[in-house]
């Protein structure tokens, strides 16, 4: 059997008496006692994520920006002030998903990305290629030596400012999906990014390994709670995130998986799967699920390929869960096209057809419910 891989939080996981599982390889954290209540601290507070399984990958070089506008579905072209981050799908040549990622821009010869963990040697053996056959002359540096811990909640900057101050003077006027680098911190050096997985405010820190469970005792030390991969799931479940492997892959193209907004087919660059996209189009449906209660409760939970039946066909569940938020049963549904908010579809659940409601896409987003 081969052993586990282990972030550098790993022992701080165990003293915290966290209950630890297989995720892709990666011995990790999915809850610290009760998963609902680290789902509420983000909500409502702030708590805080070990997510040093991804990998930071730097790309440096003279036509980095070149390399990009034709890896990547996303246009880099508009990054254009140092910092600037940007989600974006990676594509095989039919248009398939190898992977979802943000892109970090800091200056013309110098990228940062933040690859998904379970495609990250996938990732970079895909990027590598692009760059040998294309000969960009791009020299790629995976990262082991960061780690990266997500602080997200409505408090979680405040937080975070109190337990590193260096970080406020550089990310005060930090917008939205934009990262700053803060040098010289009792943590090493920074980079610091308003960008997250779960629909609240924060940063996504990556810092030196090292550091990492110094930084994470001084966050806990703040009153940031820990948070496994339970919560994070139910968390980006309610925001409209998608997640890699179950929303989409190879076999998807990001247009039927509810990304067709990361997907620059405006401007004339080329780039890889574009054909493939202008060639296929949209050929189905990508939507929220609620499912609807019987007297009051709850009839069941939406999982993943769990089947959907519409008036145009047949559909699959992507991802399912129980909303502590909403307090009902969400999910996200690959369906035939033609099927609209609002529209009523059955489910099936142990053999079983349950009515669920067809809605738009986020379900929560900074607390608040955008459904009813």
């Amino acid at each position: 059997m081969t052993e586990l891989k282990r972030t550098p939080l790993n022992a701080a996981h165990r003293t915290l008496n966290a209950r630890m599982v297989d995720f892709g390889g990666w011995d990790m954290p999915v809850n610290y006692g009760s998963q609902i209540d680290e789902h509420h601290a983000v909500r409502g507070d702030a708590g805080m994520f070990d997510v040093s399984h991804m990998c930071v990958v730097d790309f440096t070089g003279p036509r980095a920006r070149a390399f990009f506008e034709f890896a990547l579905a996303n246009n880099v072209g508009k990054l254009q002030t140092s910092g600037r981050a940007l989600y974006s799908c990676l594509l095989n040549e039919s248009g398939g998903v190898i992977d979802d990622l943000i892109v970090y821009y800091f200056s013309d010869d110098f990228f940062r990305v933040v690859v998904n963990a379970g495609t990250a040697e996938k990732d970079i053996a895909w990027f590598t290629r692009l760059n040998v056959e294309r000969e960009f002359g791009i020299v790629i540096t995976p990262r082991r030596d960061f780690a990266i811990v997500a602080v997200q909640g409505p408090n979680a900057r405040a937080k975070v400012w109190q337990a590193v101050p260096a970080v406020r003077t550089a990310s005060e006027a930090l917008k939205p999906f934009n990262a700053a680098r803060v040098d010289a911190t009792p943590f090493g050096d920074l980079t610091v990014a308003r960008t997250g997985y779960t629909g609240e405010d924060g940063f996504e820190i990556i810092v030196p390994a090292i550091n990492v469970q110094a930084l994470w005792q001084a966050l806990q030390q703040q009153g940031v709670r820990p948070c496994g991969l339970g919560a994070r799931d139910t968390l980006r479940l309610e925001a409209g995130m998608n997640l890699y492997g179950q929303d989409m892959d190879e076999t998807v193209s990001p247009l039927d998986a509810g990304l067709a907004w990361t997907v620059d087919l405006a401007t004339p660059r080329a780039f890889v799967g574009r054909a493939a996209l202008e060639t296929n189009g949209i050929t189905h449906a990508f939507v929220g699920l609620i499912l609807r209660k019987e007297n009051g409760k709850a009839a069941g939970v939406l999982r993943a390929h769990q089947k959907v039946r519409t008036a145009f066909g047949e559909g699959e569940i992507t991802s399912g869960t129980f909303s502590p938020t909403l307090q009902e049963s969400i999910a996200f549904a690959r369906v035939p096209k033609g099927v609209e908010p609002g529209a009523t579809v059955q489910v099936v659940i142990r053999d079983k057809a349950l009515d669920a409601t067809v809605v738009k896409l986020p379900f929560v987003r900074h607390g608040k419910a955008l459904v009813s």
